[in-house]
């Protein structure tokens, strides 16, 4: 009941510990302050204090949502990151989330890291052909017969120039002016 699905589909979730993945869902459940080590991407270590909400299964990761009392503000961890979770006996009233639902307030999070690279491209196959292929990690919208406009925000020049391999399509890069010199590199 304290997990919330969401939609990128990416195959099965990533190993979590069992009993990480129970304690966390279950001070979700119970409204229960929780405490734990957690591991940043660039290995530091933290102690954490936190107000639990929800867990979030979203592509291969799970995380949790929570208001964390030490930044007092929301945040998501990744539970691959998180060790020793231990509920602390105080109970909280749970705040209003700043998002729609827990899963809106990940995705949201993890676009905020991935917006690097703002990129249009036009190609030269109909809309309904590219998204069948590309359409969930960007938007894509006719642009005159047989072409079509992607847009999409991503870290990773490489995977655009993948995604633009897969369409098996001519395509003419608008912006940003780095990918053109990539895919030609």
């Amino acid at each position: 009941a304290m997990t919330v699905p969401a939609a990128w589909d990416a195959g099965a979730p990533m190993n979590v510990d069992p009993s990480v993945l129970t304690g966390v869902a279950l001070a979700c459940r119970d409204s229960e302050r929780l405490r734990f080590s957690y591991t940043a991407a660039d290995g530091h270590e933290t102690e954490r204090e936190v107000e639990p909400h929800r867990v979030v299964s979203l592509g291969r990761r799970w995380y949790l949502v929570c208001y964390d009392l030490d930044r007092h503000d929301w945040r998501s961890f990744r539970l691959d990151r998180l060790s020793s979770p231990r509920g602390t006996g105080a109970r909280f009233r749970p705040r209003e989330p700043p998002a729609p639902d827990a899963a809106a307030f990940v995705r949201a999070r993890i676009e905020d890291l991935w917006s690097v690279h703002d990129v249009e491209v036009l190609v030269d196959a109909p809309a309904e052909t590219v998204s069948a292929r590309i359409g969930r990690w960007a938007t894509v919208e006719e642009a005159g017969a047989g072409r079509c406009r992607v847009r999409l925000a991503t870290d990773s020049l490489d995977w655009v120039a993948f995604a633009l391999g897969v369409v098996g399509a001519g395509f003419q890069v608008v912006s940003p002016p780095e990918l053109l010199d990539h895919v030609h590199d």
